[in-house]
């Protein structure tokens, strides 16, 4: 079965959980954003998903991005898609107005990349970092570079380049060494090899921007010595810039996305934002790179869990416990409780894990836009802190919650017939982009908890349990949970004091314990806007999945809580 946009659970979330609307039209920039508006949007964007992207992911997977002469082709039908989606307006959908766009909130645009990332996480490669690229020469490059390529990528005209990682230089950019000299007209000439660039070369779009980290000549050593340039593919008198691609990697996924090697030969490239800060431009980047990131996990847990329901509502197999007697020789395996509690907890984690991806791209557009300055602080609290999080746990669980959904089709899910296996192997990399799951766990507790001695986290959590009204043994539970993790950062943040190595070896711990926690609150949230007189499918829906957190995922905050705590002096 192909991927389908779940598009009433993805309303829901919004409307019924998030009241969505609500938030939007607090910021007189959305005041005009309505639940219908909404809607009307994410129908459009589920039919694009759904007719256009969805049908191209297993030829993606089985031809692959082709190389040849320095050249990428796409797997075919790749080229037509993309023309098709940026120009009915997509990569434009959440950028400012006067850039061409149509000033939409992030949110609308975080919904669209998790669709899209269920539907075809190959060809979303492609568009992936059109928005972050789009933030960053907004905002740090110079009036002269805006209005050469600002409108380009906001259109998506032009599709962009994070240029980063080199071979010696992976998670620590502090040891780039590709090079910018500078030039008498004010370009610079880039000279240095990138790995690991996602769509460096293709036959997408006519041009390609590259942001690419760089040294300036006596820049100093380490991270500091960074400076952020932008260099085209063809450059503006229309001449190929001597940027190449030496081949492009074979992966154990993503075949329709071309991981490619990038030579820049003096290429020809302008600084974006200030000498020396490349790192602090690029952020932008990364950021907003992490939440996608996260709603990629989101979204392949979802599809490989569609594929695997349809599966058990159709094969047979034994008979099922306490099922009596029946004409059926075998019962249908969703019948049986191994199968049930493996779909019954991918759902919670993918429900609950929508709730809190939605709510952070909310957030965001509460940064760029509310009025309040007290208000902004509490959504940069949250993005701060839940932002990591995101992108480590759900990446995890959607890689092994994948492969427990193939779990469901036994044999049959380790051929490729049924298309299963494919996002097995896609979704790995989830783990590894945009700083690996490790980093994003340092980040949390060593640059985010530590710091301020956990007040920031203990503030944002003691909200979370303030602002919830006990209706649930549930709900108790959560604020338990609440109670034990502030107690476990304080512990930590005295014990870390004297023992520099401690929180390295407990982050990833930590993080799985604020993500457990963080989970209990979004179901806290999910529950009480199901309706009550919701009646058998209906109710089952939520109430299974609400019933498999408990049972089978929240028991593991104990044991996380407890490996942390063992490695307390």
């Amino acid at each position: 079965m192909r991927y389908e946009p779940p598009l009433q659970d993805i309303q829901f979330i919004l409307h019924e959980v998030l009241k969505a609307p609500a938030c939007l039209q607090s910021m007189p920039t959305f005041a005009e954003v309505d639940a219908d508006l909404m809607r009307q949007v994410l129908d459009e964007a589920g039919k694009f998903v759904g007719e256009v992207i969805a049908p191209l992911n297993g030829t993606g997977d089985e031809v692959g991005c082709q190389f040849a002469n320095g050249q990428v082709t796409t797997p075919p039908g790749f080229k037509t898609a993309y023309r098709a989606f940026w120009q009915a307006g997509w990569p434009a959908l959440a950028c400012a107005v006067e850039d061409g766009g149509q000033g939409l909130p992030g949110v609308l645009e975080a919904v669209l990349y998790e669709m899209l990332s269920a539907a075809n996480h190959g060809w979303t490669m492609a568009p992936g970092l059109l928005h972050g690229a789009y933030e960053c020469v907004k905002h740090h490059a110079s009036d002269e570079l805006k209005a050469r390529y600002l409108g380009k990528i906001a259109a998506g005209e032009w599709l962009a380049t994070m240029c980063l990682t080199e071979p010696q230089a992976g998670s620590d950019l502090g040891l780039v060494r590709t090079k910018a000299q500078p030039q008498a007209d004010g370009s610079c000439r880039l000279s240095g090899t990138k790995i690991f660039i996602s769509g460096g070369e293709h036959d997408l779009t006519d041009n390609i921007v590259h942001l690419v980290l760089a040294r300036l000549p006596d820049a100093p050593p380490g991270p500091k010595g960074l400076s952020l340039f932008l260099s085209p593919k063809f450059l503006p008198d229309g001449a190929r810039n001597p940027v190449h691609c030496e081949r492009i990697e074979e992966k154990m996924g993503l075949h329709g996305s071309a991981t490619c090697v990038m030579r820049f030969d003096e290429a020809t490239g302008w600084i974006v934002g200030e000498p020396g800060r490349g790192l602090n431009a690029m952020f932008v980047m990364m950021n907003a790179a992490r939440l996608h990131v996260g709603l990629q996990g989101i979204g392949l847990l979802e599809a490989a869990w569609q594929k695997a329901e349809a599966y058990a509502k159709e094969r047979r197999q034994m008979r099922a416990p306490g099922r009596g007697t029946s004409a059926a020789e075998a019962d249908l395996i969703i019948e049986h409780p191994a199968v049930r509690r493996i779909l019954d907890t991918q759902r919670a984690w993918i429900d609950g894990g929508r709730v809190l991806a939605y709510k952070t791209a909310l957030e965001l557009d509460v940064i760029k836009h509310h009025p309040n300055s007290e208000r902004k602080a509490e959504a940069e609290r949250w993005c701060s802190l839940v932002t990591p999080v995101l992108k480590a746990a759900w990446t995890a669980q959607a890689f092994n919650g994948v492969s427990d959904c193939l779990q469901v089709f036994g044999g049959h899910g380790y051929v490729r017939e049924w298309g299963i296996e494919q996002i097995v192997r896609d979704s790995r990399v989830a783990m590894i982009y945009e700083g690996t799951n490790e980093i994003q766990a340092i980040d949390l507790l060593v640059r985010k908890v530590l710091p301020d001695g956990g007040a920031g986290l203990t503030a944002l959590l003691q909200q979370l349990s303030d602002d919830l009204v006990c209706s649930e043994v549930a709900d108790k539970a959560f604020q338990t949970q609440v109670t034990v993790l502030c107690d476990l950062t304080r512990q930590l943040v005295a014990a870390s004091a004297l023992d520099r190595q401690l929180p390295y070896w407990v982050a990833d711990d930590y993080l799985h314990a604020v993500a457990m926690t963080l989970l209990a609150w979004a179901w806290s949230q999910i529950r009480p806007a199901v309706p009550a007189d919701a009646q058998g499918p209906d109710a089952a829906r939520w109430l299974l999945p609400a019933a498999a957190l408990q049972l089978w995922i929240l028991p593991g905050f104990a044991m996380r809580v407890q490996i942390v705590a063992d490695r307390l002096p």
